[in-house]
């Protein structure tokens, strides 16, 4: 139990630790507010282990239910600031913001009095039976709130990391909502006299009633939604390498067409400008530049386009429907730059192909479908131009 909670708690201090001082300036929005939620909620983890509450009741009696109480109401607020700052514009933002901690101070304190009232009254039911309400009132009403934008923005993100992690979120709300249905459970046994269930006793089992209510349900909620709201920042920096990896392999496939069209064509080459050398060790421009390029020779090679060798690559080639119309592209295109270079038309052009990068609308698609026109090409054997101005396969 101990080494379950306490490594949690000093993962979950790190983490803040990140996003406080780690991030960088300026910092984005919603930082101080992550920072805020993951240390609540290593707070939380820390009251928790046995080693720790027995420190701190060591000195004040009972004290360790107060701080956990304490810090999961921060971290519930927390949630709500973040939540906040990524759907609602800044204005709007900062008043429910503030709102939401004028309301969480007012009932920790509330909370704290009412802690201390019990204690000197020797515990009196009726006494924890309003810190009870106290607590879950807020509690209920911050889960509420975060469960309805969380469910919100899963639904309008378009980034996948995003919307997973916004439905862990919303399933650790469900098992937060559990815990305070637990203990408004425990509060009208209270106020009914009937002590219904143990909620002082210690816990030695996560799975035994009522420790799977008391302890195991709000770990798992701040297990939940941690991992859902760290989710998209853990994912980002993965998914960038691949892309990155992705772009600098697609501009090496790419670069044998693009070397044959540009030297067929080198007034298809971008000149580049000052701001073009800046970003020349980017990946993503170095490969749109080169998508743009072969596009561009490909759009100029029209005039040189035969009717007689589509149909003939039509007809020979196999494979599925993308598969076989980057073979038909490929050799259409090979066939063209023979005419180009021996300086003759053929004598019916065949329209340009109603797949090729041109009708494309973004540059991953674009570059797939050059991709494989670049690797049918390059199995392509060389063509020639007969005498009568068609190109031919050489060695047909």
């Amino acid at each position: 139990m101990n080494a379950i909670f306490l490594g949690m708690a000093c993962l979950l201090a790190a983490a803040a630790g990140y996003w406080i001082l780690g991030r960088g300036t300026p910092r984005p929005a919603g930082t101080w507010a992550m920072g805020g939620l993951l240390a609540s909620f290593g707070l939380a983890f820390a009251s928790y282990a046995p080693l720790f509450e027995n420190a701190v009741e060591a000195v004040v009696p009972h004290v360790a239910r107060l701080l956990s109480n304490s810090a999961s109401l921060a971290a519930a607020t927390s949630v709500l600031a973040i939540s906040f700052q990524v759907n609602l514009n800044q204005a709007e933002a900062r008043r429910r913001i503030r709102l939401r901690v004028v309301l969480l101070a007012a009932s920790v304190f509330g909370m704290t009095v009412l802690f201390t009232y019990e204690q000197v009254t020797h515990r009196s039911p009726q006494v924890y039976a309003l810190y009870l309400l106290l607590f879950i009132s807020y509690l209920s009403f911050a889960v509420v709130d975060f469960l309805r934008q969380a469910l919100l923005q899963s639904k309008s993100t378009r980034r996948r990391s995003v919307r997973i992690g916004f439905r862990m979120a919303a399933v650790g709300c469900a098992f937060a909502l559990v815990y305070a249905a637990y203990k408004l459970t425990v509060l009208f046994s209270l106020g009914l006299g009937y002590q219904l269930i143990p909620d002082h006793s210690e816990c030695s089992s996560l799975v035994a009633a009522p420790c799977v209510f008391s302890v195991t349900s709000p770990a798992l909620a701040v297990l939940l939604i941690c991992l859902g709201l760290t989710l998209p920042a853990v994912v980002f920096p993965i998914t960038q390498a691949r892309r990155h990896r992705w772009e600098v392999r697609s501009f090496a496939a790419l670069g044998p067409l693009w070397q044959e069209l540009s030297n067929a064509m080198p007034e298809i080459v971008l000149s580049a400008d000052d701001t073009d050398k800046e970003a020349a060790g980017d990946s993503d421009f170095l490969l749109q530049r080169r998508v743009i390029d072969i596009s561009d020779g490909i759009l100029a090679l029209r005039p040189y386009r035969s009717q007689r060798v589509q149909d003939v690559a039509q007809r020979t080639s196999g494979g599925g429907a993308e598969g076989r119309a980057a073979v038909v592209e490929a050799t259409v295109v090979k066939a063209a730059l023979a005419c180009l270079h021996a300086g003759q038309f053929p004598n019916e052009v065949a329209p340009p192909s109603t797949t090729d990068a041109a009708a494309r609308k973004d540059l991953r698609t674009d570059t797939q479908w050059l991709l494989q026109v670049a690797d049918a090409y390059a199995h392509q054997p060389d063509v020639r131009v007969a005498d009568g101005g068609q190109p031919e396969l050489v060695g047909a």
